[in-house]
């Protein structure tokens, strides 16, 4: 890898619950790192409202690109009759497929649904999900980043679990991952999966749903040999800071 590849991770914009002020700002805060990769890993509207899904289009159309955007369990109708006849068609329509493909020079990643219409808040990965996971990062060349994002955390425990996440795990590892990046918590994390991969988790990025902890999006840098994660922290309403860099070898 001749140069440092840049990754821009969002998630849980909540529009719809949102500081209009965090919004008005992220993108250019954003484009300030000149992002190779921009990945957003859902819950972009509050209650999948047409109204949210518009605004949360035009924030993601600002974003810089390349782009991979999944859904997460808030882009699903709470209630109403939509969520078992069409789940995923307002989703579809404001913001686009929910399994997606980037390829870059020197970087594959994958973005899949991890939020069936039939659970209300935690996840699952399914066997023809870890099949696409193998085929796509097994065309990737040896020396490829490969990166898989999803909105759960993909290897939590307790009620957090996801449905599947033996298989996942299995395919994580034969795919040879290097980094998944996850949201959901509202609170970000950084570690070392036992199953290989860095685990990245981004926290809420413009929405006032907070965990005790600043709205916050997380930039990376991937080279040869380390990934570094710098977590950027909204001190005060449009303005950010770093707050943690963190340091890991691209692979154990």
């Amino acid at each position: 890898m001749s140069a440092p590849l840049v990754l821009a991770h969002l998630s849980d914009l909540h529009l719809g619950a949102h500081v209009p002020e965090s919004v008005a700002a992220i993108a250019a805060e954003v484009a300030a790192f000149h992002p190779d990769l921009t990945v957003v890993t859902g819950d972009h509207t509050m209650r999948a409202r047409p109204r949210e899904f518009r605004q949360a289009a035009d924030l993601i159309d600002k974003l810089p690109r390349a782009r991979l955007i999944v859904p997460g369990n808030h882009d699903l109708p709470l209630v109403s009759p939509l969520r078992v006849i069409a789940p995923y068609a307002r989703y579809r329509h404001w913001i686009g497929d929910d399994t997606t493909v980037v390829r870059l020079t020197g970087l594959t990643a994958l973005g899949i649904d991890s939020m069936p219409w039939w659970r209300w808040k935690s996840g699952r990965v399914t066997r023809a999900q870890t099949v696409t996971l193998r085929h796509v990062m097994g065309s990737a060349s040896p020396d490829c980043v490969r990166v898989l994002a999803l909105h759960h955390p993909p290897f939590a425990g307790g009620l957090a679990r996801l449905v599947g996440r033996s298989r996942l795990a299995r395919a994580v590892r034969a795919a040879r991952v290097d980094l998944v990046l996850a949201g959901h918590t509202h609170a970000p994390s950084v570690h070392r999966s036992r199953h290989g991969p860095l685990v990245v988790i981004a926290g809420t990025a413009t929405s006032h749903r907070v965990r005790d902890i600043p709205r916050s999006w997380t930039m990376l840098r991937v080279t040869g040999d380390a990934i570094e994660v710098h977590e950027r922290f909204e001190s005060e309403p449009g303005a950010w800071h770093t707050g943690r860099v963190v340091r890991h070898a691209r692979r154990p």
